[in-house]
């Protein structure tokens, strides 16, 4: 059942991003767009996933995504964050979110200095 439940988290997850991402790209494609091309090319689907199921549920990160999120940089990260956070369904716990997203940076910046 946990296996079911993780697939159907995974699955919640990719729909959210769609459902997130398809609105920014129409009202502010270039920004937008020029944002994905730089950032999230530098980081694996999976470990976009992770950073966001972190920062928007319970998840955890491994140390190879953490390395990742780093070399992302912080601007990507807080910018993705804060386009995923302010939509409609999310804004009313946007700073909880918001301060996750500086604790898992946080948490990620200290996994990657001791690497």
């Amino acid at each position: 059942m946990s296996k079911f439940s993780s697939q159907i988290t995974t699955l919640f997850i990719v729909v959210a991003l769609v459902c997130v991402f398809v609105p920014v790209f129409s009202v502010e494609e270039a920004e937008a767009k020029s944002l994905w091309n730089t950032c999230l090319v530098k980081i694996t689907p999976k470990c976009a996933l992770d950073i966001i199921g972190v920062v928007f549920e319970n998840g955890t990160i491994s140390d190879p995504c953490c390395n990742d999120l780093v070399k992302e940089g912080k601007v990507c990260h807080d910018t993705l964050i804060k386009y995923i956070a302010d939509k409609p369904m999310l804004i009313a716990h946007e700073t909880e979110y918001l301060k996750k997203s500086d604790d898992l940076w946080n948490h990620c910046v200290s996994i990657s200095k001791s690497a």
